[in-house]
């Protein structure tokens, strides 16, 4: 059987820059989901239509920016 690629997706840096108090229990699972604890905490993840759904929710709290990606590997 052959073996399938993964699909290469670019990649996003997120940022949390608004605090959770205050917020929604939907929105603090949403920060929760994408990897992120406190402000100013940063993560990278795949841009995948889950995270971008995920993003778009609670967009106004965060900081997303595309980054380059490494040809080298």
């Amino acid at each position: 059987m052959a073996v399938k690629k993964k699909a290469e997706y670019p990649r996003l840096k997120i940022k949390l820059v608004k605090s959770l108090i205050g917020r929604s229990d939907r929105q603090q699972a949403t920060v929760k989901g994408l990897g992120l604890r406190k402000i100013g905490s940063v993560v990278i993840r795949e841009k995948r239509p889950e995270i971008l759904g995920m993003i778009n929710k609670i967009g106004f709290m965060l900081h997303v920016e595309e980054i380059e990606h490494d040809q080298s590997k």
